[in-house]
């Protein structure tokens, strides 16, 4: 018989102090330090400028939450977060806490959480708001988080027996999707559409990819700028969960009008099973979009081939992109 204890419960409630930990963690580059100073306590404080007081229960709390180990008396870093959290890494991801833990956005779940339970999704637009500058946060510090995931879109849509070469990215965001398949196929001309603040963080990264001659922006929203037709490739990166079916059906019916013939829709979504609490994380999604959005969700691959036959496509097919936990989306008319 399991023991009966309130743990559980009062580690979620102080789930906060994690997300402070890991901002000060970020913010002092404190990762960087340990490995370079070879965990000694006296010269990490030194090189990040704080009380060795102040680093000493920083360490230890990220040591007891698995981020870091400690043997006798000195800090070493996980695989994880040497790969991951160190600014000498090409993997590093640690702006990501720019937009996953801003303040706009814990707003959103901390200062009223039993309203957005009571509404069904949050009261407003949440962070669907048109032009939102939350957006913008999104844009610069995720690249490292999708990069990943971009690649193995452009690595799978390198089986298929013919190359895309007009190219749709909708809601591009850092650009990061059309600009992996632009960088993929030298051929590809894609266009991006977003608001207008969102698309100058794309254009940037087209401009360091070296594509931005093959890369073409639409500013505003996807539901009412007119984008063109004859696509190859229609790109459609972590956004339908962000709305409701009815209005995903409406999107995707869209969006099969602009296709050329024998072309396809790409989604990228955290896919959950059909019991909504496995795989962990792509389940827990389904919250995220409960607080931030009015009706978004985390769809299973039940429901995403449900919207694509109302839509008017034949076959929609879901599969894993690991390491990611994320999933594709294939729609084919």
């Amino acid at each position: 018989m399991d023991d009966i204890s309130p743990q559980a419960f009062v580690d979620a409630l102080l789930g906060y102090q994690k997300t402070a930990a890991l901002k000060a963690a970020v913010a002092l580059d404190l990762f960087t330090a340990i490995e370079t100073e070879k965990g000694e306590l006296e010269l990490i404080a030194k090189r990040v400028q704080a009380s060795g007081r102040g680093v000493r229960i920083l360490c230890d709390y990220l040591t007891v939450l698995g981020l870091l180990q400690k043997q006798m008396g000195r800090y070493r870093l996980t695989p994880s977060t040497s790969t991951f959290l160190t600014t000498s890494s090409p993997a590093w991801m640690g702006g990501v806490s720019d937009f996953l833990a801003a303040p706009e956005m814990t707003a959103l779940w901390l200062e009223d959480p039993v309203a957005f339970v009571r509404n069904g999704g949050s009261v407003g637009l949440g962070n669907m708001s048109p032009d939102n500058p939350v957006w913008v946060k999104f844009a610069r510090a995720m690249v490292p988080f999708v990069a990943p995931t971009a690649q193995a879109v452009a690595q799978h849509i390198d089986t298929w027996p013919e190359a895309p070469k007009r190219v749709l990215d909708i809601a591009a965001g850092h650009g990061v999707f059309g600009i992996a398949i632009a960088r993929a196929f030298p051929a590809a001309q894609v266009v991006a559409t977003d608001w207008q603040a969102v698309l100058a963080v794309a254009k940037e990264n087209a401009v360091a990819a070296g594509v931005s001659a093959r890369y073409q922006t639409i500013e505003g929203s996807a539901f009412d700028v007119e984008w063109g037709k004859d696509f190859d490739l229609v790109l459609l990166s972590n956004f339908l969960h962000h709305f409701d079916p009815p209005t995903c059906v409406g999107l995707l019916s869209k969006v099969r009008s602009s296709l050329s013939a024998g072309g396809r829709v790409l989604a990228v979504e955290f896919v959950p099973d059909d019991d909504r609490v496995s795989p962990p994380f792509a389940a827990a999604f389904s919250f995220m979009m409960l607080g931030s959005t009015p009706r978004g969700d985390a769809y299973t691959a039940r429901e995403f081939e449900e919207m694509g036959r109302e839509a008017g496509f034949s076959k929609t097919r879901v599969s894993p992109l690991p390491p990611s936990p994320e999933s594709l989306v294939l729609f084919e008319s």
